[in-house]
């Protein structure tokens, strides 16, 4: 097996709305979909970001459009207006999630 990340096979975007912080994920690659389907995961979110994301975590598969979406709730300390967080939008939170390590 190699070892990538998932910057190696997709890219992000990221959103918010008051505390909910939004990131699509999407494969560069088609074939590579199934991977990132297995390999990025609401729990593993919740795993390697325990005190980033403390509220509930929810993945939305997008397969005809290969992409997936995760919804954070209670992921921006109380919303953009109310926290002292610098990323308070959580723009950043996209590079975590590209920046996990996957087996290919």
């Amino acid at each position: 097996m190699t070892r990538k990340t998932i910057h190696d096979i997709a890219h992000a975007r990221a959103g918010d709305k008051g505390n909910t912080s939004n990131i699509s994920v999407w494969v560069y690659d088609p074939k590579d979909y199934p991977l990132l389907k297995r390999q990025l995961t609401a729990e593993r979110i919740k795993q390697e970001f325990p005190k980033l994301f403390t509220g509930t975590v929810t993945r939305y598969e997008m397969d005809d459009l290969h992409g997936l979406n995760f919804v954070m709730l209670d992921a921006l300390e109380g919303g953009v207006n109310t926290s002292l967080n610098l990323d308070s939008h959580g723009k950043s939170f996209s590079y975590l999630l590209l920046g996990l390590p996957i087996e290919a």
